[in-house]
């Protein structure tokens, strides 16, 4: 399928998908794309995230005005060499702590044209953060990036069958809508201790494997819980610094691979 616009010289589209907040997909997200950068990719993020837009935080690039050019809204990059674009709906909120309480058009309407009109030049990736569960809000991004092309999901789920039982009904949306599932990663898995390293499971594990194996679908690894990067976040310092001595990373990095390996098959 022909793409047009915006998203003309981008290679690949991966949407993120998971069944229900709190599960950790937006730091999935952000910690994918890093990876992918460290790769020696040029990546986008395309925040549709409307629950809350925390993608902008963990980049560490506050609240940036906006531009638009004559191809659309020009993207925030993160770095001197342009090789990571950030666009989150949370630039475009008056106030980024503030509930989006909006009617089901008016939303439709803002991510069918936030989707559409982002002018991001060349990407090898652009992961699309979306809203958790399966709502107007999925179809929306959906139905305007389909008239380009989605390269297929990726599922965050996390350890517990309750989590997973909300990511069968996001496997149920793929194949109703016709998206290519690329796997699913199972986050929060095992908690790394930051005094001697070691991982303990505070939850069951391998909810996501053997939902994988349940759905036939490719199980692309899991991430443990690394406390000191969660409060390096807390504390505002900089995630992208952080990131690759982080005990995620190299599960990430893996993960990123198996991605991007998937993709030229795609």
């Amino acid at each position: 399928m022909a793409k047009h616009g915006s998203l003309a010289q981008v290679r690949h589209v991966v949407l993120i998908l998971s069944g229900k907040g709190g599960v950790g997909k937006s730091t999935i997200t952000t910690e994918l794309a890093l990876a992918l950068r460290h790769a020696g990719k040029k990546v986008g993020i395309l925040d549709v995230d409307l629950c809350g837009p925390s993608i902008p935080r963990m980049l560490n690039v506050g609240r940036p005005d906006v531009h638009q050019c004559d191809s659309g809204w020009v993207p925030v990059y993160t770095d001197a060499q342009k090789s990571l674009a950030l666009m989150s709906i949370g630039f475009l909120l008056e106030d980024p702590d503030e509930a989006v309480v909006w009617r089901g058009p008016k939303k439709t309407a803002l991510i069918g044209q936030f989707v559409s009109d982002v002018a991001w030049g060349e990407l090898d990736v652009l992961l699309v953060d979306t809203p958790p569960g399966t709502s107007d809000e999925h179809l929306a991004v959906l139905e305007n990036l389909k008239k380009h092309r989605v390269d297929g999901a990726i599922l965050v789920t996390t350890p517990q069958a309750v989590s997973t039982g909300d990511v069968r009904r996001e496997i149920t949306f793929c194949k109703k809508t016709g998206v290519r599932i690329l796997g699913i990663i199972e986050n929060m898995s095992g908690f790394v201790c930051p005094h001697c390293s070691e991982c303990s499971n505070i939850f069951s594990k391998g909810g996501g494997e053997e939902l994988a194996k349940l759905t036939g679908s490719v199980f692309l690894g899991s991430v443990p819980l690394d406390p000191q990067l969660s409060s390096s976040l807390e504390e505002g310092k900089d995630f992208t610094q952080l990131f690759p001595d982080s005990a995620t990373f190299s599960a990430i990095s893996s993960i990123s691979q198996t991605l991007l390996r998937s993709l030229q098959t795609a």
